[in-house]
């Protein structure tokens, strides 16, 4: 898991400061800041980093995470703030560390662009893996009111928010709580997903198995390696791909 590794090689970093801190005080007498070695830590845990292969978008988080928590600790905040932000990003991200998958939503473009390919068939059934606040399903089923229409989040937060929409609108969109792999693909006709692209080969092995003759995978922004698709349109107005396999 990269973010259990980042947190361990920041570890690595700042064991790393402390005992160069050490050696300059022994050796040399030299007092250095804490702010000049909250940046060394960040320096010596992108170079950790960059060798054990992580993203390269974890870097400046690594180079800027040391220096921002001692920014943040000189601020002297009361501790419940923490908690709070802790227990909010905790219920809209969840397992992002384990799943790779962050909470990101589509757009309406996305949407639209989704919409012109689906089958015209009354009764289509629809899955959105990674459903986030519901926009895409409860925007579908205002318009086909015959379709069946179900959304799949693991994080909490996201869910409730999808539900309580529902709730509210009076929407026939149904809305999960838990980990689509122990889904049926069989039971859908058409599966989009917006994932990531850690997750794209096990959601087309998965796909592959289960889903039936005729139906169609979607994936927004993320492509399956190896597999060409049969489908690839442009779907927003920064040149983000709409992808898509007909099984």
């Amino acid at each position: 898991m990269p973010a259990a590794r980042a947190l361990l090689l920041q570890v690595v970093a700042l064991l790393s400061t402390l005992l160069l801190r050490q050696a300059l005080l022994s050796f040399a007498s030299v007092v250095v800041s804490l702010l000049l070695l909250a940046f060394l830590q960040g320096l010596i845990a992108v170079a950790l980093s960059y060798c054990f292969g992580l993203a390269r978008w974890w870097l400046p988080i690594q180079l800027l995470f040391p220096v921002t928590a001692l920014l943040v600790n000189a601020l002297q905040l009361p501790p419940v703030i923490f908690l709070c932000g802790f227990v909010f990003f905790l219920l809209l991200f969840w397992s992002t560390f384990r799943t790779q998958v962050p909470f990101y939503p589509s757009l309406t473009s996305t949407w639209q662009a989704v919409d012109a390919l689906l089958p015209q068939e009354a009764s289509l059934r629809l899955i959105d893996i990674g459903s986030g606040l519901g926009g895409f399903l409860l925007s579908l089923a205002g318009r086909r009111s015959q379709g069946t229409f179900t959304g799949i989040e693991i994080a909490p937060l996201p869910w409730l928010i999808s539900r309580t929409r529902v709730f509210c609108s009076g929407s026939r969109a149904k809305f999960i709580l838990g980990d689509y792999a122990r889904l049926d693909f069989a039971e859908y006709d058409v599966v989009f997903a917006y994932l990531s692209p850690v997750a794209m080969t096990a959601l087309w092995r998965k796909a592959s198995a289960e889903m039936c003759p005729g139906s169609l995978l979607l994936s927004y922004e993320f492509p399956i390696e190896g597999v060409t698709p049969d489908i690839q349109i442009n779907a927003s107005n920064k040149g983000a791909i709409l992808y898509g396999w007909r099984i």
